[in-house]
């Protein structure tokens, strides 16, 4: 819901931040190797509950994952989409990873709920299959949707940019991290029902 306006607004920034980075050791397959580095090492922060650490790790991944775009546009295009290909793969991996590292972390202890997490896990799989087909599928049917990225996404109720802030969010209040998750879990849910709708007659 919110990722055009965030790039929008993020665009000039990232673009004049990857201008800044545009050398030759720097390259954008990299940098998305860097986001899943820096998105596991927040996973085990949170399973560790070192909280500030998890959050610091968390912005720096997604910092990361922001910029290998915008720097991918300034150098001549040498392969079929496999730096898209990677940058989607280190996401999917991160944001699982990262749901996980909270749930260790946030129910520590004799009793605790992982219900809301897993919930939050099968959303994101309903979530990550509608979009991957409906990319797929739309390329071969040539009714893409061209927004600048690798591949062509359906928009909806919980984007990429909602997902950082709910992500941050549970590692500044991990006591409320079981809260947090089942909203969440139902945020996402009517978000790929969204998706599948509206996949589903786009490719009719």
């Amino acid at each position: 819901m919110l990722d055009a306006r965030a790039r929008r607004l993020l665009g000039p920034p990232l673009d004049r931040v990857a201008a800044a980075l545009d050398r030759p050791a720097v390259t954008p397959d990299r940098l998305s190797l860097l986001g899943l580095a820096l998105g596991l090492a927040s996973a085990g922060a949170a399973a560790a509950q070192l909280w500030p650490l998890a959050l610091a790790t968390w912005l720096l991944s997604r910092a990361a994952d922001g910029l290998d775009g915008p720097l991918a546009r300034r150098r001549p295009v040498r392969d079929a989409g496999a730096g898209g290909f990677l940058d989607i793969t280190a996401d999917f991996v991160v944001y699982g990873s990262t749901v996980l590292g909270v749930a260790v972390g946030a129910t520590a202890g004799e009793g605790a709920d992982w219900l809301p997490f897993l919930l939050v896990l099968l959303a994101y799989y309903v979530n990550g299959t509608a979009l991957l087909a409906f990319s797929s599928l739309a390329e071969r049917a040539g009714r893409q949707r061209d927004d600048g990225r690798a591949l062509s996404f359906l928009g909806g109720l919980a984007e990429g940019t909602e997902t950082i802030v709910v992500h941050a969010l549970w590692l500044l209040l991990p006591g409320s991290a079981g809260t947090i998750a089942l909203v969440w879990a139902a945020v996402v849910a009517v978000s790929s029902g969204q998706r599948v709708v509206s996949g589903y007659r786009a490719l009719r």
